[in-house]
């Protein structure tokens, strides 16, 4: 039996939970959906992450609207993939934020990513006509960069902690409230996306770089808000643990010569038993599977994935 391609199957409806994690910190979660938060400075507020459209993005600020009317000065972009960046025009935001490299991706690679996304997940672009274009941000960094929230505030920090989901994730931190967004860099109780990742950097340095914030509460990509310095290492565990089996299990089957098929048979087998029922799981693996053997075969730097290529791999692995 053919499995319905990547989340094209997946139209129900998710419940939204619109979370206060601390005064003026906000972040809303959606039963594995794409998460987006926000923290309020002294006359502004600054929004982290735009969803896939403008529509879904004012479904987001009007919940938020609900606690705060101050207008979005800043949209951060935690990196380039279309679900997380199309709907900025919706924020109307002063200045839009990313690292270096997001803003090297979407001039290589964001209208084939639009159209890739797009396909893969259908349901989370609502009102597609609305997107004008793609999301370009106003001001990029490559390591730091610190927003004063104001007043009493403290500042929120950027930070770039090397190379893992993409070449640009950021993670956005409030080193006195100790809430860290962390993007997809981690995820909570759900599946890792990798098709454009770099696996050994991620599961080491970059993992490593998180963890050394010491986050007491940490909302991921997706999946709930962890809460507690014991869940928040449980979460960057798990994150770590998936890709070390990823990258054991495709390694192994590389170096005796096997093939990429053999590769994802044997991911999926080692994979399942924790990870099988995880929010995208199913859908992720075969782009995974196919990013780590590029990597094996010596491609450093990922290869652009298309509407295309997406349903070629998927054909080949995904049966």
């Amino acid at each position: 039996m053919v499995k319905p391609f990547a989340s094209s199957a997946d139209l129900s409806a998710k419940a939204e939970t619109l979370e206060v994690l601390a005064e003026g910190v906000y972040a809303l979660t959606a039963e594995g959906d794409p998460n987006v938060g926000a923290v309020e400075g002294e006359d502004f507020v600054v929004a982290f992450e735009a969803r896939a459209t403008p529509a879904a993005a004012r479904d987001w600020l009007g919940l938020l609207r609900r606690h705060t009317d101050k207008p979005v000065r800043y949209l951060v972009l935690s990196h380039y993939h279309a679900v997380r960046v199309l709907g900025a025009s919706a924020f109307d935001a002063d200045v839009v934020i990313a690292h270096a490299q997001t803003r090297r991706l979407i001039a290589e690679r964001g209208r084939q990513d639009w159209d890739s996304e797009y396909a893969r997940m259908p349901r989370l672009f609502r009102e597609p006509a609305g997107i004008p274009g793609l999301t370009w941000p106003d001001v990029t960094f490559t390591d730091r960069l610190a927003i004063d929230l104001g007043g009493d505030r403290g500042p929120l920090e950027l930070r770039w902690c090397g190379r893992g989901h993409t070449a640009g994730d950021i993670v956005a931190w409030l080193p006195r409230e100790r809430i860290l967004f962390a993007g997809d860099l981690v995820e909570a109780r759900a599946a890792l996306y990798t098709g454009d990742a770099f696996h050994a950097d991620w599961a080491t340095g970059t993992l490593d770089a998180v963890a050394a914030l010491g986050a007491h509460t940490l909302v991921g990509g997706r999946g709930a808000v962890t809460r507690g310095p014991d869940a928040v290492a449980a979460a960057i565990g798990q994150t770590r643990d998936f890709l070390r089996v990823l990258r054991e299990q495709v390694g192994a089957v590389h170096g005796r010569g096997g093939t990429l098929a053999a590769a994802f048979a044997a991911a999926h087998a080692a994979l399942a038993p924790a990870y099988g029922t995880w929010p995208i799981f199913e859908h992720c693996l075969p782009f995974n599977v196919q990013r780590l053997w590029d990597e094996l075969d010596g491609v450093d730097w990922p290869r652009i994935w298309t509407a295309a290529r997406d349903r070629e791999v998927w054909d080949q692995l995904q049966r």
